[in-house]
């Protein structure tokens, strides 16, 4: 079952985030207090809306509680960001993710609160939307617009089969490129060895296929 979730600020990181989430098949509900932005996203995601996020009754009339992660976007205006996060919490959302501008407000928000907390200078909204699509992805490097690299921990599904077994490729349509354990990269790889839950495993692909492997 896809996750859902809430994009809070539409601008540029905001916009690719929630287009991003919305692309790969996840309900999203994109938020902005500007009716302009809002009417832009109307038909790039689930349901857009215009909200204050100070506003906790407000809030809970949108049903935020109903979805799984909400992505704060905001970044510039952190007494926004600090009062959406703890409205979002009381409210009962499981993970909330902020954008920061910089480490001060990075500690300021996971002191309060955040779940996760990005600087963009470091991590982008398309990075950002393909590791929330998968709670077994731990990183994702973006080699292109349509292709990436992705370091996937050996789901416990997967744990004692082999990479011949699973049939990665035919099945997903991605490559198994190396794989890492005990802090060691082997790229020859032995395709008959069981896999464990210490293995984790490089994969090459487009990044849609990526998104989408799961046990």
């Amino acid at each position: 079952m896809k996750k859902t979730y809430i994009v809070i600020g539409l601008g540029r990181f905001g916009c690719a985030v929630a287009q991003r989430l919305y692309e790969l098949g996840s309900e999203v509900l994109a938020i902005d207090l500007r009716p302009e932005l809002v009417q832009r996203m109307e038909s790039k995601v689930t349901c857009a809306a215009v909200c204050d996020v100070r506003d906790e009754d407000a809030l809970r009339t949108l049903g935020v509680r109903n979805y799984d992660c909400a992505v704060i976007a905001i970044g510039g205006d952190l007494a926004t960001s600090v009062v959406a996060t703890l409205n979002l919490k009381e409210l009962g959302v499981q993970s909330v993710v902020c954008k920061a501008t910089d480490e001060t407000q990075r500690r300021a928000l996971e002191k309060i609160g955040a779940d996760h907390v990005v600087v963009p200078e470091r991590e982008s909204g398309i990075k950002l939307a393909q590791s929330l699509t998968s709670s077994s992805i731990l990183d994702f490097i973006e080699l292109s617009p349509d292709c990436g690299i992705a370091e996937l921990q050996t789901p416990s599904e997967w744990c004692g089969k082999s990479i011949r077994e699973l049939d990665i490729r035919a099945k997903y349509g991605v490559n198994v490129i190396a794989v890492r354990e005990n802090g060691k990269v082997h790229v020859t790889l032995d395709a008959n060895r069981p896999l464990n839950e210490h293995i984790t495993l490089v994969l090459l692909g487009e990044n849609d296929r990526l998104a989408r492997v799961k046990p």
